[in-house]
This record gives structure tokens, sequence and C-alpha cells, in this order.
């Protein structure tokens, strides 16, 4: 698989590669991360740099996408649900549909989300309401932070390069693509996904929008293992997932 095909496929909310080995990754970091120091360093990366990174991966996730128009069906429905998350927690946020069949989604740190039109095919809008706040509970808990450092301190171990001074240099396209693949395939936890889930049951209750679209987005993914879908083999179990957030509906 290629670059291009690869970002095309990304793993987000519901399709999850396993950790690559970023010893094989083909990292680069020379321009955006100073050799001189050691993999401690990587973890010393600023929130600021953390979303500059993150800006410029974006810019080329979506060069690589094909995105729908502004005058299309997909971009004119997500315009309207999302019409009033123009910011969560003091971070701005921007959306974008990605044009595949693919059902997913993903969300980095400098408030970038990005839904796919397969996805939005299969469900409401306070669904996909859900699926934006579990992605930002991803971001608001740390989890794409700390797996951003996990990348670059795996590779400044490798390549002996390490994060330094207080701006995020510019990345060459093929760094920039490196990382997006690393960085939103890593896998996360069966506790990461909790809170990803409690975040975005918090989410819709002080949006006013109807909680049980957490529950009906999980139960359509129950209803996708009957089809083989093959992301199900490594990502948590959306049939316990959907039931513990019927709890949190009591």
């Amino acid at each position: 698989m290629n670059r291009r095909d690869a970002i095309a496929t990304l793993p987000g909310l519901l399709i999850v590669g396993s950790y690559p080995n970023l010893a094989n990754a083909g990292f680069d970091i020379g321009g955006a991360l100073n050799a001189a120091g050691d993999a401690a360093k990587a973890a010393t990366l600023t929130d600021d740099q953390m979303r500059a990174y993150a800006s410029q991966m974006a810019a080329y996730s979506d060069r690589q996408a094909k995105i729908a128009p502004p005058d299309s069906p997909y971009a004119k429905r997500l315009s309207g649900l999302t019409s009033s998350l123009t910011e969560d927690a003091g971070l701005r946020l921007n959306f974008k549909c990605y044009m595949t069949k693919e059902v997913n989604a993903f969300a980095m740190a400098d408030g970038t989300i990005r839904l796919y039109s397969g996805l939005m095919d299969m469900m409401t809008d306070d669904e996909l309401r859900y699926v934006v706040g579990h992605e930002m509970g991803h971001v608001k808990n740390g989890h794409t932070k700390k797996r951003m450092q996990t990348a670059l301190a795996a590779s400044a171990a490798q390549k002996g390069v390490a994060a330094s001074g207080t701006r995020a240099a510019t990345l060459a396209d093929s760094q920039a693509g490196d990382l997006i693949v690393q960085v939103v395939r890593a896998q996360h936890s069966q506790g990461n996904e909790r809170e990803a889930d409690d975040y975005a049951m918090q989410f819709m209750s002080r949006r006013k929008y109807d909680r049980k679209a957490c529950v009906t987005a999980l139960e359509k993914l129950v209803k996708m293992s009957g089809g083989g879908a093959s992301w199900l083999s490594t990502h948590p179990s959306p049939a316990e997932r959907a039931e513990r957030m019927r709890k949190q509906l009591a």
C-alpha cells in the first residue's frame, strides 16, 4: 500500500490498524527535529508545537483526499450539522468530508475533524455528532498528543533526533505523510476508547444533543460486524461500548 492509499483508509474512530514498526517507517524528521538531543526530548513538545505539526499533517492529508465540494449534499449536510460546533472547550474546530466509501473519521490536535462519506451515509446527524465528540475526546484526553510523542520519541531513539526549540519547523510532504500514517494508525487502548466515549457523552449533554445517538451509533457498528468487517478484529467491541453507554443514559 502506498502512502496515498494508506491515508485514504486512515483509522480513526472505527478502523484501527496495528501499531507499525516506527524504525522501518521511513522517518526523516531532520528539518523538524534537531539531531542534537535524545529521545526523551520528544516528550517535551509543547501543545502549540503539537498543533502546528497537526495542522501541517492535516493539510497534507487534505491534498491527498477527495474532499466533498461546497455545493455537494455531503458538504451541505456537514455544514448544517456542525454549524454550532465551531469550537470545543477552547479549541477551534474545522470540518471536511472525504469522499470515500470507508466508514471512518479522525481528529487531530489542531481541531481538524474529518468525516468520511461512508460514515455519513450510515449515521444520523446526532450519531455523527457523537463521532465528533468521541474524536475530540481523544484530543482532549491527551491520547492524540501521546501518540505523537511516542512516534517522535521512537524516531529519535532510532535516528538520533529529538525536539528542540520553541517552534515547529516545516514538514516535508514525505515527513507529514509518514507521521499521519504512524500517529493516526496507532491503536487506542480499551481505556482510551472508554475515556473518549465518556467525553462524547458529556459533549452531547452540554450541547443538548440526543445522547441516545451514542448508543445507536455503536449499535450500527455491531451490525457491521455481521458483515465480517476486518477492523472489528482489532477494535474494542462496539457491543460492549454500546452497553456501557446505555447504562450512562439511566
